[in-house]
């Protein structure tokens, strides 16, 4: 990608070399397959690197075009598709899920029990719309392992993504027949929430997922090289999936890696592949408060209102969430309509700043937006799960410390 001059923007260039060297050790030691970086300030690109192999077996050679699995950064983009609805008056945040999903008014939520019989209550309110945008609905994942609703999943077949042959429709249904791991608002629950919003979308515009993405999102922000699967044309660059040996950390070939790319379940909460280009373009637009080139699809204060800390009296996620595997610490951390927010860099003990938004998906890609310093980040690689090594934490404080205006 073509760079800035990195003084002119406020970055010492030397010191920007340091997250070069530093995730170069990652590669070098076995522990990531290979990863890109993209650094940009006021629409500018002033750091822009590449290191490793998209696949180590073959000896391919990490490129700035390589296509990623983004797994849980599609849930921004989701939650973007939801908010553009919104403003078109859709829905309004607080509508009942059931208006656009029967079944979910017909859930249950678990109280005692294991996995085998769960004893359930009835719903003390109903699950909305502002619950799936929170992860405050009372969903979960399977790959939790910390809840006996978990356990209920995996035994369904929702571990990693959805059972084969079964579209968006019937994975909402059969969600919504299993029992909420707490009453929806109660808690913080990082979940299959965005997937049932991606459902939300299809119903209220009458377009199936990727067809709303496609013409509604990527075409008009020119995100040419993101979708469901990588097409005919992208499947040379597609990176291949990699996880730690328990043995030695080093990475190999994820079993995971043959199920990536399947188009029956358009999963809004982790389905999307794409470039790190696309993913940049998408992160101006959000800088730019809705607008990129011209093209607006959100109004500004649609875009300030989504980055502000959602959580009930506005604690962050140490106070409000379950202690589990999630996208972000929790110290000094909120939670908005589809990003974390950064409330207090202190509390967090990583450098930043107070505003930043961001989310990161189960592979170890990142992003963060800070619209204090008009900075965005995204960092890409393919290693699971995310909770493997602290790139995250190591990346903020590698970016912040080259800033030097």
């Amino acid at each position: 990608m073509q760079t800035a001059d990195p003084s002119a923007l406020g970055f010492d260039a030397d010191r920007l070399a340091r997250i070069d060297r530093h995730f170069a050790h990652y590669v070098d030691d076995g522990r990531l397959p290979g990863w890109q970086v993209v650094v940009n300030r006021g629409g500018e690109t002033v750091h822009a690197s590449t290191y490793g192999r998209r696949d180590v077996e073959a000896d391919i050679g990490w490129s700035d075009d390589t296509v990623v699995r983004m797994y849980s950064m599609t849930k921004p983009i989701t939650s973007v598709a939801a908010m553009m609805l919104y403003e078109e008056g859709a829905f309004e945040l607080k509508d009942p899920v059931s208006k656009f999903i029967p079944s979910f008014g017909e859930s249950r939520v678990y109280r005692s029990g294991n996995h085998m019989k769960p004893v359930t209550e009835g719903l003390a309110e109903e699950m909305k719309i502002w619950h799936l945008l929170t992860h405050t609905s009372g969903l979960t994942y399977g790959f939790h392992h910390q809840h006996v609703t978990d356990a209920i999943y995996r035994a369904r077949g929702f571990e990693w993504g959805a059972p084969d042959g079964i579209d968006l429709a019937e994975t909402c249904d059969r969600w919504a027949a299993m029992p909420l791991a707490f009453q929806p608002g109660a808690e913080w629950n990082y979940s299959v929430s965005t997937d049932v919003l991606g459902r939300v979308v299809e119903v209220a515009s009458g377009m199936a997922l990727d067809e709303f993405f496609e013409q509604r999102i990527f075409q008009p922000l020119k995100m040419t090289e993101t979708g469901f699967a990588p097409t005919d044309e992208q499947r040379d660059r597609f990176a291949r999936l990699y996880s730690p040996n328990p043995a030695n950390g080093r990475a190999v070939i994820s079993p995971l890696e043959a199920a990536a790319g399947a188009r029956m379940f358009l999963s809004g909460g982790g389905g999307l592949v794409g470039t790190a280009a696309d993913y940049v373009r998408f992160t101006r637009f959000l800088l730019n408060k809705g607008e990129l080139d011209g093209v607006r699809l959100l109004g500004t204060r649609t875009v300030d209102y989504m980055t502000q800390n959602h959580l009930p009296g506005g604690v962050d996620l140490e106070a409000y969430g379950r202690p589990l595997f999630a996208e972000t610490q929790f110290d000094g951390v909120g939670f908005g309509l589809g990003f974390s927010v950064s409330l207090d860099p202190v509390a967090n003990k990583v450098l930043g700043s107070p505003g930043e938004y961001a989310w990161g998906g189960a592979a170890s890609t990142a992003f963060w937006c800070d619209p204090v310093e008009d900075i965005s980040v995204v960092f890409l690689t393919q290693l699971l799960p995310s909770s493997t090594h602290p790139i995250r934490t190591q990346l903020k404080q590698l970016v912040y410390q080259a800033l030097v205006d």
